[in-house]
């Protein structure tokens, strides 16, 4: 375990100073090194599982005590299930090769010169979260792998799990040999605000925010280092006339089952005109028998009173719970239209038979991702592949869509002469 630093009492954004220099000789260590140090997390997890899920029963108590909402208690929830899959993602990620220093060719050349790019890393990166505990063992672990320095800012509601998570993980990565500074924690008791950690553009190189839309917004207005938005849920999906009401059950359906966080969760159906009423009133006694509540727009709502009315403001926020809202529209044209005005922009989807429609919405949707007779459901350790991933970013700033290895990388060129003048 690392030495406590007494000057965290005085200055409450020391870690950030301290994970500044870190990064500083973090970003010259080796791959194997990096990997071992993830690998030693997932052992202390394993290790510290009774005195974590310990520390979230008392979060968890308090949280209920002060009324916190439903869905944020969901996200602060931790079970041994829980736990176990982001050990699981840990261990995948130390087995994944070195992400650094991978070499590429340049597309520019000099006479007389070698010319080519690597990746490298970004440098300090700051993750501030709304509960989600274990998603700061996660973050850990990407930022170790690609040879980044993490300070971390929770919520209160998560502050005890926070800690021993934190403290849990800080003693892996020192006892794996890696500068002291390479994950820090700051504690909502010490008296450093949001605004005070993502304005130190002088040692931050990244700022990722996660949770509510609300915490997104704030950090995207406040911030004077580089923000990744990351987005959850009001994914839109278009059913095309020609398109199964099989799919399109299956599709919303499938996007609501990821937990704790359903990231891609289809909560707006924009169905065509045309679509055969019979179909639409069986997709939704199906999704009512699943404890989904069903909103409609006013044309629907006047049809079919068992609606509820969507307001206006609704098409362009998150419900992020299992609430789903319908809307007709004339052709695709129209719900391209629709969906880049107001949807998140990082997961919309389509439901159709037609090959023409499918290409048209696939480069006329202004998204990151689009899915097309597919799930948009979302997993940070996906079964298939060798990625692990954070979240969805909807931005197109420093990087758009999967939040994984190489988005928390930069490029950098080298230019080696032959000593010829």
């Amino acid at each position: 375990m690392s030495p406590d630093s007494s000057s965290s009492l005085v200055d409450p954004l020391a870690g950030v100073h301290r994970a500044y220099q870190a990064s500083l000789d973090l970003t010259t260590t080796q791959g194997a090194d990096r990997s071992r140090a993830v690998q030693a997390m997932v052992q202390v997890l394993k290790r510290y599982q009774d005195d974590i899920l310990e520390a979230n029963t008392l979060d968890l108590e308090a949280s209920r005590e002060m009324a916190v909402p439903d869905l944020i208690l969901e996200w602060l929830k931790l079970t041994p299930e829980r736990l176990q899959a982001t050990i699981q993602t840990l261990q995948k990620l130390a087995e994944l090769s070195d992400p650094i220093r991978r070499v590429m060719s340049a597309a520019y050349q000099i006479p007389h010169c070698q010319t080519y790019s690597q990746l490298v890393p970004l440098g300090v990166i700051a993750l501030v979260y709304e509960a989600f505990p274990d998603l700061a063992a996660i973050a850990a672990g990407l930022c170790i792998k690609t040879g980044n320095c993490l300070v971390l800012k929770g919520g209160s509601e998560a502050s005890h799990t926070n800690i021993v998570i934190a403290q849990a993980l800080q003693s892996a990565i020192y006892d794996a040999g890696l500068p002291e500074g390479c994950l820090e924690l700051l504690p909502a008791e010490q008296g450093a605000s949001v605004r005070d950690l993502i304005t130190q553009d002088q040692y931050l190189n990244l700022i990722i925010p996660y949770g509510r839309p609300s915490l997104v917004q704030q950090v995207v207005r406040q911030a004077t280092a580089p923000v990744l938005r990351s987005a959850m849920g009001n994914c839109y999906l278009y059913w095309s006339p020609s398109g199964s009401i099989e799919a399109a059950r299956w599709m919303i359906l499938d996007s609501h089952q990821s937990e704790p966080d359903a990231v891609n969760a289809i909560e707006k159906v924009l169905i065509h005109q045309d679509q055969n009423r019979s179909s639409l009133i069986m997709l939704w006694d199906s999704l009512r028998e699943k404890g989904f509540t069903l909103r409609g727009s006013p044309e629907l709502a006047a049809e079919h009173p068992d609606l509820l009315l969507s307001e206006d403001r609704e098409w362009s926020q998150a419900y992020l719970d299992k609430v789903v809202a319908f809307k007709t529209v004339s052709s695709i044209e129209t719900a391209i239209a629709w969906i880049n005005q107001y949807s998140s922009g990082h997961a919309d989807c389509l439901v159709t038979e037609s090959y023409q429609e499918s290409r048209q919405f696939a480069l006329g949707v202004n998204s990151a991702s689009t899915y097309i007779n597919a799930s948009p459901r979302f997993s940070r350790n996906p079964k298939q592949g060798d990625a692990v991933f954070l979240g969805m970013s909807n931005q197109k700033g420093h990087r758009r869509g999967l939040i994984g290895l190489d988005t928390l990388t930069t490029v950098k060129h080298i230019v080696q002469g032959n000593g010829q003048f």
